[in-house]
């Protein structure tokens, strides 16, 4: 399979760097925060809890290290390359072994391409973590457009015009005849737009979440509560646990879908505000023991994360991607069924099982629910550990289920 070398990419090099004058600024910041009251909420129902949004911002003062992190990013290789007017980042890492295939692992919100950090080695140097290096893939994984690195982004980017610059960053950019892809969240979006648009190019697709691609295409894309009905027979716990779920999710679509740029201008304004948006969603979606963040993610892990938005001020144009997902319909590029041609891998983590559905039921509840027929169905694997953030949360049980989707697809 051809490929463009590395050295032919070097003209778009890229290492990320933000300057002492920016951190010094962010720092003055992260002091002049103007802290509301926060009664009666330890519980955190409210929202986000003062007190440990305190410490969190302390840490983030005193003791995390952004140029420690900048040089752990910085020891892969990083390019930032025009595509269709839009500077699109991405990392780079060749895979170890004479079968690679190249792969595009694309994250979702409030994710990063940092999140993907804890499968890049078992993805492409497999050998080195007991299994075959005929497993190995090239792995880029770039940053979202409007996320980030890669800024700024002209409007009207979302999922689906997202895929068609991944496919011009495997076969113009990269020279690729052919590639697999992997995502999640907005990820899986894009992934699956590839699978439906791009089969031809791609050996499969794997998924981390089973979204359908015209899932905005109804008269209130904003309320997630819409198209999800509890039944009237459901048994009060199970009926409960089912509200809850949708709840988690109803304010981030509505405000992203809704206002976007209303909230930037305070989320881009404070850091502070900011790392409290994202804290909600981290401890919603993320698989957590005993309702601990820290039990998923480090510290240091979600103050990168809260850099990349706030120190390229991407935190508009990241949350307009809802917005324009919505603004500007997805249509099919064919007739043909299944929707998602392309053969289908999919991971279920238990932490986002549906209520009343065990992770032993999970596949069986997938083959005969609603989604099963959009996909071209090649792989399924459910594992309790994990929640939405799978590649970090799980990077054991995905990085397997990647391995095993791919097995049989590579001639």
């Amino acid at each position: 399979m051809h490929s463009t070398s590395e050295s032919s990419l070097e003209r778009y090099s890229f290492e990320l760097s933000f300057s002492e004058r920016e951190l010094r600024e962010l720092r003055r910041r992260l002091i002049a925060i103007n802290w509301p009251g926060d009664s009666d909420n330890a519980d955190w129902r409210y929202g986000v809890n003062q007190s440990y949004l305190k410490e969190l911002v302390n840490y983030w003062l005193t003791d995390f290290d952004w140029r420690a992190v900048e040089q752990q990013i910085n020891a892969y290789s990083h390019y930032r390359v025009p595509i269709d007017g839009v500077p699109i980042h991405f990392l780079y890492k060749k895979g170890i072994g004479n079968k690679t295939i190249p792969i595009i692992l694309t994250h979702g919100w409030p994710w990063s391409f940092w999140d993907m950090q804890k499968v890049i080695g078992q993805l492409t140097d497999p050998a080195a973590y007991g299994f075959s290096s005929d497993d190995a893939f090239d792995v880029i994984v770039p940053s979202l457009p409007g996320y980030g690195f890669s800024n700024p982004a002209p409007a009207g980017i979302n999922f689906w015009r997202t895929a068609d610059l991944w496919q011009k960053l495997m076969t113009e950019i990269l020279g690729y005849g052919r590639y697999a892809a992997s995502g999640g969240d907005w990820g899986a979006l894009v992934t699956s737009q590839l699978g439906h648009k791009y089969a031809r190019s791609l050996y499969g697709i794997h998924l981390m979440h089973t979204m359908a691609l015209d899932q905005f295409n109804n008269d209130r894309p904003w309320d997630v509560l819409a198209s999800h009905k509890v039944a009237e027979n459901t048994s009060p716990e199970i009926r409960r646990q089912s509200l809850d779920r949708m709840k988690v999710f109803a304010s981030h679509y509505a405000v992203h879908i809704l206002d976007p740029q209303t909230i930037a201008y305070g989320l881009q304004d404070s850091p502070t505000g900011l790392l409290a948006w994202l804290l909600e969603r981290w401890r919603s979606w993320a698989q957590l023991e005993n309702q601990d963040l820290e039990s998923v993610f480090s510290r240091e892990h979600m103050i990168t994360n809260a850099m990349f938005y706030y120190m390229t001020g991407t935190v508009a144009s990241s949350m307009r991607f809802y917005a324009d997902s919505v603004r500007y319909p997805w249509q099919p590029s064919h007739a043909g069924l299944p929707v998602v041609q392309a053969p289908t891998g999919i991971t279920f983590l238990g932490g986002e099982n549906p209520a009343g559905v065990s992770t032993t039921q999970r596949i069986e509840a997938f083959k005969n629910g609603p989604k099963a027929g959009w996909y071209n169905l090649h792989y399924m694997e459910a594992h309790q550990k994990g929640g939405h953030f799978g590649y970090y949360e799980n990077p054991q049980a995905v990085s397997s289920d990647i391995r095993k989707t791919f097995a049989g697809l590579r001639d």
